[in-house]
């Protein structure tokens, strides 16, 4: 009887330790996480123009409280957090205007951006406003840039971050596809032109993981988060043309931050 009190004193003396030393694991471990110093660069895209519920401080670069950067801070309480990304801005204005909160203190740091350099709107507009070979004429000159002059804009921004935060992990967001294809769309676009915009979209993407990989940083693809909800799905997560708010056109929804951004970046981060 007494050795069965003393195995079992053992026992319960054992286990208690081992669930303080768990519970100091999860604490560091909670620290850890929270310690994290989080900076959030790029476009609209990442500054969330078509999620709505804009801050008014932000002015014209459209910081959304719905966009991914802020419900990452949200489901993550990094220890510090800076948004500086910015509606229509492209390559040259993030390093002029964007990397100011990045230091070595800096530990993760989330950009898309290259689509505007790449003329984006311009490709949409002559796209929806004039005739099939106009648009596809447009396209091919967008994947020329993207052949000829973006890798070189990128490697200034991604030079660029890497010299302000040499401990960051950085995570590059890539741009969805816009349309599914023989979806439930009847007018607009041709299914010629939606497939051009579409290879477009997957084009660029390649190129931006292939300089961000080259710079030791992580690309986060949205294409397998979008599926299923691009324009003409019938669920989709990106606006189409609205002529009433021309900005939000071929935007993220705020389902688009939340499921398709989000994730991306969560996965990556």
């Amino acid at each position: 009887m007494k050795m069965s009190r003393l195995v079992a004193f053992s026992s319960s003396l054992l286990l208690g330790t081992v669930l303080a030393l768990t519970g100091v694991g999860v604490a560091q471990a909670q620290e850890s996480a929270a310690a994290v110093d989080y900076v959030a660069l790029g476009d609209s895209y990442s500054s969330g123009v078509g999620a709505g519920s804009y801050d008014s401080a932000s002015g014209d670069c459209k910081r959304s409280t719905r966009a991914y950067p802020v419900l990452w801070k949200a489901a993550n309480n990094p220890a510090s957090f800076a948004f500086t990304a910015c509606s229509g801005a492209r390559t040259g204005d993030v390093t002029a205007g964007q990397l100011g909160p990045l230091s070595s203190a800096t530990d993760l740091v989330s950009i898309s951006i290259g689509g505007n350099d790449a003329g984006f709107a311009d490709v949409m507009t002559t796209c929806v406003l004039q005739s099939e070979a106009t648009c596809l004429s447009r396209i091919a000159t967008a994947r020329a840039y993207v052949d000829s002059t973006l890798p070189g804009k990128l490697d200034s921004v991604y030079t660029a971050i890497s010299a302000k935060a040499p401990s960051a992990r950085v995570v590059v967001l890539g741009y969805p596809r816009f349309y599914k294809l023989s979806g439930s769309c009847v007018a607009g676009l041709s299914e010629k032109e939606r497939t051009a915009i579409n290879g477009a979209a997957d084009y660029l993407n390649a190129a931006t993981a292939k300089r961000a990989a080259d710079h030791g940083f992580t690309f986060g693809d949205v294409t397998p988060t979008f599926t299923g909800h691009e324009i003409c799905s019938g669920s989709a997560w990106l606006h189409s043309v609205n002529w009433l708010n021309i900005g939000e056109s071929y935007h993220p929804t705020a389902a688009g931050q939340s499921g398709g951004y989000l994730p991306a970046l969560s996965s990556k981060a």
